[in-house]
């Protein structure tokens, strides 16, 4: 495989919280997407997953708690929490989640 620049993959998506499939390990499926401020919808899923933001910020309800993930930040929300993303999430997302699993507001 040849490296991947995900702030290109991201770019190329056609519409914001669209995620891309990069790859797989195991199975885990690791995503990228662009984060364009809107909020998302309360989602709960089987396993967990990982979220790592690039650049930009993204804004959490987990649990009904706020959590803000800045440039660099990874954050893991557990299998089976309610979570959902509040307005003015910005910039670059990767997600690593289970390949079975429904991705952030996106298909692959």
């Amino acid at each position: 495989m040849n490296p991947v620049d995900l702030y290109e993959a991201a770019s190329a998506r056609p519409e914001p919280w669209s995620s891309a499939v990069l790859g797989r390990v195991g199975t885990a499926a690791v995503k990228v997407l662009r984060m364009d401020g809107r909020p998302l919808p309360v989602e709960v899923h089987e396993e967990a997953e990982l979220l790592l933001v690039l650049d930009g910020r993204l804004e959490l309800l987990v649990d009904g708690v706020e959590v803000t993930v800045g440039p660099g930040g990874l954050y893991r929300v557990a299998a089976g929490v309610r979570h959902a993303v509040r307005p003015g999430s910005t910039g670059t997302l990767v997600l690593v989640e289970s390949a079975a699993g429904a991705g952030v507001g996106g298909a692959e």
